[in-house]
């Protein structure tokens, strides 16, 4: 489907029509010759040192003014005032990133004050009712829906219609001001895309895909650390190693490289709990599955990266198990084939922007642990997901924040006082 058979599993006609409203022709809703010319065209972008540089100055820039400021707000009070929703703070953050990367606009909302931009409601909507479409019962419920304006479809138009006005302003101002010498991911394509709609639909498409993802694979990163205390320390002991004791100073580009245990807790948990729990394709011809399975053209196939994952035939008997160290060979990182562990997709279609993800988590990761103890108010509750593009996750991930150097002298006075 990814790889060997590539041309005949598209995305089809069916999905590009349930995403078509929100996402137009963007590279995501997409097939064939227009999918090539924007592949080539990101992949020519985001596969550039400057682009990467930028997308790194903005993340840490996001977690130093703002990211940080945050938590230390809320740490050390009683859990009725300093309970935060860590999804929302990081759908917020990850918000933040995406739309500077993407169209050079900060809608702020991780402030302190938690604001909400317009754009950031419309977009949220926008996303969830899109979604929505797919679990109708027959898709000719929500055309009729939306042939006659009716509840959600009424509610998506007026979604769509916001981020469109939002975002033909970016444009038109980038258009109006110059745009030539600005970094963010609009500018460079605006120089080979000249049909605005395009760009539009071009951009939201990252939008998307690099908000929801970051933020759903970092939720569940920190729920299982809060029920997996010693691969927090073993992460906290690697970057102590790597960047010295110093709890103020955020890592480099080149200290997290050297982090091999960080990185197999990241792909670990994303075995776990991937951001996109499946993804479907439809034959366009007759085909044979390696197995002997028939496939008739026109027949809806997906593949579960969520099931994948949890398999004993393809991970072993401990494949419930959160074991960071199943992806270390000798202390070294070792990847495997992304067609067992398609979290990223693989072949043709595998996701551009999965380096850049990864630095962002990473960079989140160490910054925050770090300086603060994060700790799950329920944390023996299994996640439980809202149906959506993406893992997100039912009621949040509440928690409470304490300063981590105020955890390490508590537990050091009761080490002396047991002494």
């Amino acid at each position: 489907m990814l790889k060997t058979r590539f041309d005949n599993y598209p995305k089809g006609k069916t999905f590009s029509t349930i995403l078509g409203d929100l996402l137009g022709r963007g590279i995501f809703n997409v097939d064939g010759e227009t999918w090539k010319f924007q592949r080539k065209m990101a992949s020519l972008e985001l596969g550039s040192l400057s682009i990467r540089s930028y997308a790194f100055e903005i993340v840490t820039n996001e977690i130093h003014h703002r990211l940080i400021p945050l938590l230390s707000s809320v740490s050390g009070k009683d859990e009725e005032n300093g309970i935060l929703d860590l999804q929302d703070v990081f759908r917020r953050f990850a918000f933040d990133n995406i739309c500077r990367f993407s169209f050079g606009l900060d809608p702020g909302c991780l402030e302190l004050s938690l604001p909400m931009s317009e754009f950031a409601v419309a977009f949220d909507l926008a996303s969830k009712l899109s979604a929505e479409r797919a679990l109708c019962l027959s898709p000719l419920i929500w055309k009729i829906k939306r042939l006659f304006n009716l509840g959600s479809e009424k509610k998506l138009k007026e979604a769509i219609k916001m981020v469109n006005v939002l975002a033909d302003e970016v444009i038109r101002k980038k258009r109006t001001m110059g745009f030539a010498s600005h970094q963010d991911l609009l500018s460079r394509f605006m120089g080979t895309v000249n049909d605005d709609t395009y760009l539009r639909d071009i951009v939201i498409s990252f939008l998307l895909a690099g908000r929801d993802t970051v933020a759903a694979a970092l939720t569940s990163f920190f729920w299982l650390l809060a029920n997996h205390p010693e691969v927090e320390s073993s992460i906290l002991d690697e970057s102590n190693r790597v960047m010295g004791p110093s709890q103020e100073k955020l890592a480099s580009f080149e200290q997290m490289r050297d982090m091999p245990y960080l990185q197999a807790a990241l792909y670990e948990s994303m075995r776990l709990y991937p951001p996109v729990q499946f993804d479907s394709k439809f034959a366009l011809g007759d085909d044979v599955l390696p197995d002997g399975t028939f496939v008739k053209k026109g027949t809806r196939v997906t593949y579960h990266p969520y099931a994948m994952g949890r398999m004993e035939q393809v991970w072993g008997p401990d494949c419930l198990e959160f074991k960071p160290e199943r992806w270390l060979k000798n202390g070294v990182f070792s990847p495997e084939s992304p067609f067992k562990y398609p979290v990223f997709q693989a072949g043709l279609r595998v996701c551009l922007g999965k380096e850049m993800a990864l630095v962002e988590m990473k960079n989140v990761v160490i910054s925050l642990i770090r300086r603060f103890k994060i700790e799950a108010t329920e944390p023996y509750r299994a996640p439980k997901f809202a149906p959506g593009l993406t893992a997100t996750v039912r009621g949040g991930l509440p928690i409470v924040v304490r300063e981590r150097r105020k955890v390490d002298e508590e537990e050091s006075c009761s080490l002396l006082l047991l002494l």
